[in-house]
């Protein structure tokens, strides 16, 4: 490992941190891929990235096994328009010229950045607010939204656990718990086959990648222990003013 030893000490805490954050409040993939971008590639960045935290993500959704029980016909429906979603997303991001994701850095971290800042009105209102069982036309609207969501995760994926909540609720789901569940099992498998892509297509760094998602497990454990004494609020400003941060110095900081 010919890294000098602060770049690994400083992988491991952006890792570990983002483990606990996504936890407590989500946007884990704010902090793990501008450490790694300082280090790395965009593309190597991104695929190492969403290995390091894939981990979590799986853990997070078996956690919901209880109510993913009373969801299984929305999984169902919105699974395939996941994966193939994904699939496409990982592709582009792979089979393109690097400069085309380099050149979009900045908008993807805006982009996350505002969706993390909407997370807390936009699950407040969803979570207190109640649908009835959808029409044809607003299921297949959803399917064709969640593929687009599946497309955005395969290519970078910050963000997409608000993305989804903001149509969940129009499935007819009750509570925000299971929204939450459905949402999990979905981020998971777009990560999976994401994931599959990155590994065949040779752009995830290993040496930074398993060091990175075994730091990143032990944060999520550390955070799920102790998110209840922490204020989410606090948390998601703080990883919301790093990613406007870094999309400031992508745009500026380089020319």
């Amino acid at each position: 490992m010919s890294d000098p030893i602060w770049s690994w000490a400083f992988l491991c805490l952006a890792a570990f941190a983002a483990g606990a954050v996504n936890a407590a409040a989500g946007g884990g993939t704010l902090l793990t891929f501008p450490s790694l971008l300082a280090i790395i590639n965009p593309v190597a960045a991104n695929a190492t990235s969403t290995f390091a935290l894939f981990p979590g993500s799986l853990a997070s959704g078996l956690g919901y096994r209880k109510e993913l029980e009373l969801c299984r016909p929305h999984l169902i429906r919105l699974l395939p328009p996941s994966l193939i979603g994904g699939l496409i997303g990982s592709l582009l991001v792979t089979r393109l010229p690097e400069r085309v994701f380099a050149s979009a850095v900045p908008w993807l971290l805006v982009t996350a950045s505002v969706l993390l800042l909407l997370q807390r009105p936009i699950a407040r209102y969803f979570g207190t607010h109640t649908h009835e069982a959808p029409t044809a036309k607003t299921v297949a609207a959803i399917v064709f939204f969640q593929f687009l969501v599946g497309v955005y995760g395969g290519y970078f994926g910050a963000g997409i656990g608000i993305l989804m909540l903001s149509s969940l609720a129009f499935m007819g789901i009750p509570d925000i718990h299971q929204m939450n569940a459905v949402k999990s099992i979905l981020a998971a498998a777009m990560n999976g086959i994401t994931i599959l892509i990155f590994i065949l297509s040779g752009a995830i760094v290993w040496k930074y990648a398993v060091i990175m998602g075994i730091a990143g497990t032990l944060g999520g454990y550390t955070g799920a222990r102790v998110a209840r004494r922490m204020r989410p609020d606090f948390i998601r400003v703080f990883v919301v003013c790093i990613g406007f941060a870094v999309a400031l110095y992508s745009w500026f900081g380089k020319k």
